[in-house]
């Protein structure tokens, strides 16, 4: 008998579910439910100069970033890297991060969670009510073991020209 995980199938270009997060959209293209918890695949376009998140870190996902359409800024630990169509960012756990659309024309990622489980905190934070509660955020990203650093914000947005 075949696992659900392990069926063929195809994801048509308009398929998933979406949502947006402020500048940032969420398309939850594969989950852990589809690939047995192994990875989760999720498309994020991204208004110009958008900033995806505070920096932050997992304490148990990869994240790699494949750059679909635009330029990508990323600040992996201390360093700050760009990427543009076709390239890779690889984001391991553990480090701090954070991601943002680096041009004046939309931006797409496809991102790749390894193991699969952090996309229902996106699933999660697109049904609440906004504006945001900054310590009901910081509470979910805790249970899915992600510290996020609010204060880092407005340097991000000054330093690199984004909004968020």
């Amino acid at each position: 008998m075949k696992n659900e995980f392990n069926r063929s199938q195809i994801l048509l270009a308009l398929d998933g579910q979406s949502c947006r997060l402020g500048y940032i959209g969420i398309r939850f293209m594969i989950g852990g439910n589809d690939s047995g918890g192994r990875f989760a695949l999720v498309e994020h376009p991204m208004e110009p100069r958008a900033l995806g998140a505070p920096l932050h870190r997992h304490r148990n996902e990869d994240e790699y970033s494949f750059v679909i359409e635009g330029r990508i800024g990323a600040k992996l630990g201390g360093e700050v890297v760009f990427g543009n169509r076709g390239d890779l960012i690889f984001k391991p756990r553990q480090q701090w991060h954070t991601f943002w659309n680096a041009g004046d024309e939309q931006a797409r990622i496809l991102e790749i969670i390894s193991p699969a489980g952090f996309e229902r905190y996106f699933e999660e934070l697109a049904t609440w009510e906004r504006p945001l509660n900054p310590e009901k955020v910081l509470a979910l990203a805790a249970r899915y073991d992600v510290e996020l650093d609010f204060d880092s914000i407005p340097h991000l947005i000054k330093e690199y020209g984004l909004r968020f």
